[in-house]
C-alpha cells in the first residue's frame, strides 16, 4: 500500500519562487495548476476539507503536522458538494479551526512531484514529495533530500515551520481577509 507521503518542503523568498517556476517550466513536465481551500477541522487528529480546482476530498493525516513523513489516506467527492460535506462533518463535532487558500503549481521533475505554492497569508513554499509504502520511506527520504540540494534550496528547518504556523493559526483570519 502506498499511502505514506514524504516530503521536504521550504519557504521560498519571491526570487527563489520565480527562479524555481522558471526552472521548472523549462525542465519538468508541467502537471497542473490548482487553487485550493483547505480547512483543518480541531481535534485530535489532523483531518481536512478541501476543494480544489478539480474536485473535493476529505484528507486524514497521521503523525504530527510537518513530521517528514506521514501516513495519508484521502477520499474524493465532487466539488459541488463541499458545502455540504463541511456542514455534515461539522455537525458531528469538530469545527473549522484554520482555512488555508493556495495557489499551486505541480510539476513531475525526475519522477518526483513538486509543488510550488503561493499561500495567502503564509508564504511561498516548495514542496518535494513521494508517495510510498512503509518499507521505501528511507529511500524517499534520502531522494528528497537530494533533489533539494540539486534545487539549490535548503530545507527549512521544522521549528520554523512550527513558528510560522502558529503565527498563521492565531492570525489567518484576518491575514486572509475572513
Amino acid at each position: 500500500m502506498r499511502n505514506i507521503e514524504v516530503e521536504s518542503r521550504a519557504f521560498l523568498s519571491e526570487d527563489e519562487y520565480a527562479r524555481l517556476i522558471s526552472f521548472m517550466e523549462s525542465n519538468a513536465e508541467h502537471v497542473k495548476d490548482d487553487e485550493q481551500s483547505t480547512f483543518y477541522l480541531s481535534g485530535e487528529n489532523d483531518v481536512r476539507l478541501q476543494k480544489n480546482s478539480f474536485g473535493a476530498k476529505i484528507i486524514r493525516k497521521g503523525g504530527k503536522i510537518h513530521d517528514d513523513y506521514r501516513e495519508e489516506i484521502e477520499v474524493k467527492f465532487k466539488k459541488e458538494d463541499f458545502d455540504n460535506m463541511v456542514a455534515v462533518v461539522c455537525a458531528a463535532g469538530p469545527e473549522i479551526e484554520i482555512k488555508w487558500f493556495r495557489r499551486r503549481k505541480e510539476f513531475l521533475w525526475k519522477g518526483t512531484k513538486i509543488c510550488i505554492d503561493k499561500t495567502k497569508g503564509y508564504g511561498n513554499i516548495i514542496e518535494i514529495e513521494i508517495l510510498c509504502g512503509e518499507d521505501a520511506v528511507s529511500d524517499a527520504r534520502k531522494k528528497v533530500g537530494e533533489l533539494m540540494k540539486e534545487l539549490e534550496v535548503a530545507q527549512t528547518p521544522r521549528y520554523v515551520f512550527e513558528e510560522r504556523f502558529n503565527h498563521y493559526k492565531k492570525n489567518w483570519r484576518r491575514l486572509v481577509g475572513d
